[in-house]
């Protein structure tokens, strides 16, 4: 990069933990960060500027349209640019369809079906603009998404609707703007130490828990190694989708 110049900028949408993704994508990229638990963002931020990096916090809900919206629209405000949108927002909620609470459903529809597309909506002309005028001469959409996009089990029905529908909507949104020099990717982990899980009904958990016993589990920052792999690529080369499971992990 050239003395002086900005370094791509790069968001990431998150409903929790945001340090791993962050953290990485920093250390190439100034990062903006939004979620909801701006406490936790802050420290962060602190964190980052620490290393040396940049970090804008945005305290939004992107399950909600203008709060999406208004992100993204803060990203270009105060860092001038967007080159990379990491949709990295979900919730997971599992357990019996029925007699399931319907609330359960109604989120996990809402943060990682809705709180993506508005993402991707907001972000799309920024980032088809930076694929013009960037010394990469690409933009990167990353769209987390999980196994639960390639496989289905009892008891995970609308969260694998959820994410086999970030599956598909990548895939077409990918063929359409490709030859645009916008790369599309999604990211289906396996298992991972997070605290997703912990969002569960007691019950789910235990069964969660007796499930991956015997499995060395993904940390976050195999997921936020994942990101910056693709999002350093040369512009020629495009990760489309990239499977990562624990490695003792069957399913």
């Amino acid at each position: 990069m050239a003395a002086g110049a900005r370094p791509p900028v790069a968001a990431v949408a998150v409903p929790a933990s945001p340090a791993p993704t962050a953290v990485t994508v920093a250390t190439t990229n100034a990062v903006a960060i939004a979620a909801r638990r701006v406490d936790r963002l802050e420290q962060l931020a602190r964190r980052i500027g620490q290393g040396g990096g940049e970090a804008l916090v945005i305290d939004a809900d992107v399950s909600l349209e203008h709060d999406a919206r208004r992100a993204v629209e803060s990203v270009v405000a105060e860092l001038g640019r967007l080159d990379i949108l990491i949709n990295n927002a979900g919730v997971m909620l599992l357990g019996p369809a029925v007699d399931a609470p319907l609330s359960d459903w109604q989120r996990m529809v809402n943060v990682n079906v809705y709180g993506l597309i508005y993402c991707t909506h907001a972000a799309l002309p920024h980032l088809l603009r930076a694929a013009q005028d960037s010394p990469r001469q690409v933009a990167d959409l990353v769209n987390i998404s999980s196994v639960a996009g390639r496989t289905t089990r009892p008891g995970s029905n609308v969260y694998n609707l959820t994410k086999h529908g970030v599956g598909a909507f990548s895939e077409s949104l990918r063929q359409e703007v490709t030859r645009r020099r916008v790369r599309v990717s999604v990211i289906e982990p396996g298992a991972v130490d997070t605290e997703l899980r912990t969002h569960n009904r007691p019950e789910i958990q235990q069964q969660m828990q007796q499930r991956f016993a015997q499995v060395e589990l993904l940390k976050a920052p195999d997921i936020a190694d994942a990101v910056l792999y693709i999002v350093t690529r040369p512009w020629y080369v495009a990760i489309n989708e990239l499977l990562v499971r624990p490695t003792d992990q069957s399913d």
